[in-house]
């Protein structure tokens, strides 16, 4: 936890919910990249509280507040929301809460850990790349992703706000349907099956542990997808992992360029390449990825003028060990996720049991913030 209440200050902000609220007196912890009055925001790094004060409630902290939702901590998180896995070089990495030789997931990673662990039902998160989808399916739980742009995150700490959404973690469908109703005001609804396909993660990647489960799982909500439409979605998405990264990074820069010298020490020298190469991307390649983001909104577009959902596994594997927190790991997760960052695309997250009692995740992509397909998903999976 990067922050927790005092028993007396839990006390008081329950006295102060307001009694007919929507989410009165539920607990939620809060990743740490959304300011909270009086609190500093770290986002995982060592100096940003230092030279980042913080003056007032972000917008879904208020709103939260609002819903009758009580704060209950700060969580760990990767070092500035940049990676995938948990890990967390000045703070600690974040262990997954069932199985501590492997990790939770990341960069909300403290987040879906303690709500796996059961401290609360409720937490938030953010997902640029993948970061609610990637540590909800590693963690087993429900995750949602909202729209880059929307309130919730507009004034949360940064990475890229061309793909930076709000989102949250719980660790049950009707606690999932109670929030998005509360957050998002009524959810839309349909008494028909909506009409969605599956890509199987044999789609995307040559093998994956997880695609027997995530078939079987998909099957449940969706039929597969037929030849042509398999074959035009994965063709869009062949330059999608390259486009991120470029758009992103370069995003990172120029949040970060003010600090990356003065504080050199103080960043993951990894991290701290990555954000100072971003800098350095000419013009040509960063026209280019944002060509890819062009096409592959543009071919989302195509699809949900036909579909309602789309479905597909959110990580061709399950949680990961330390020693498989490398480069390529992290390209074949971005295959899965990297989509619906580049087409802005709303996401839920639903878990996907695995024979060894790790997880999986699927995750189910709709047009609309308020979609029907997640009310309907969320009732019958």
């Amino acid at each position: 936890m990067a922050w927790t209440p005092t028993e007396d200050e839990l006390t008081v902000a329950l006295e102060r919910a307001t009694l007919d609220a929507p989410l009165h007196g539920v607990p939620y912890l809060l990743k740490d990249l959304f300011d909270v009055a009086g609190l500093p925001t770290r986002a995982g790094s060592p100096f940003l509280a230092d030279v980042r004060p913080v003056s007032k409630d972000a917008t879904l902290v208020r709103r939260l507040r609002e819903r009758g939702a009580v704060l209950a901590g700060k969580t760990h998180l990767v070092e500035f929301a940049a990676g995938l896995t948990g890990e967390n070089r000045t703070f600690g990495d974040c262990p997954h809460p069932l199985f501590p030789d492997r990790l939770s997931g990341g960069s909300s990673s403290g987040s879906a850990a303690l709500v796996a662990a059961g401290l609360a039902p409720l937490a938030i998160g953010t997902d640029t790349g993948g970061s609610v989808r990637v540590p909800a399916a590693f963690c087993g739980l429900f995750g949602y992703r909202g729209r880059p742009g929307d309130a919730l995150v507009s004034d949360a700490f940064p990475l890229s706000a061309i793909c930076d959404t709000a989102g949250w973690f719980t660790a049950h469908a009707a606690d999932m349907r109670a929030t998005l109703a509360a957050m998002l005001g009524a959810m839309a609804t349909t008494a028909n099956a909506p009409k969605g396909v599956f890509l199987s993660a044999a789609d995307l990647v040559p093998t994956a542990p997880v695609d027997v489960a995530c078939r079987r799982a998909s099957a449940r909500i969706a039929a597969p997808a037929d030849a042509a439409t398999c074959d035009a979605l994965v063709h869009t998405w062949r330059d999608a992992i390259d486009a991120y990264s470029t758009v992103v990074l370069h995003e990172a820069h120029h949040i970060h360029r003010e600090w990356l010298e003065p504080q050199r020490a103080s960043y993951d020298p990894n991290l701290w390449q990555r954000f100072t190469d971003g800098g350095r991307t000419d013009a040509a390649k960063l026209a280019a990825a944002h060509a890819t983001f062009a096409q592959v909104r543009g071919n989302f577009a195509q699809f949900f003028r036909t579909h309602d959902f789309l479905v597909l596994p959110c990580a061709p594997v399950p949680a990961v060990t330390k020693a498989q927190c490398t480069l390529e790991t992290r390209r074949s997760i971005l295959r899965f996720t990297a989509p619906a960052s580049l087409g802005g695309i709303p996401c839920l997250t639903v878990p996907v049991p695995l024979e060894n009692h790790l997880t999986a995740g699927l995750q189910i992509l709709a047009p609309d913030a308020n979609s029907p397909v997640f009310d309907w998903v969320l009732r019958n999976y």
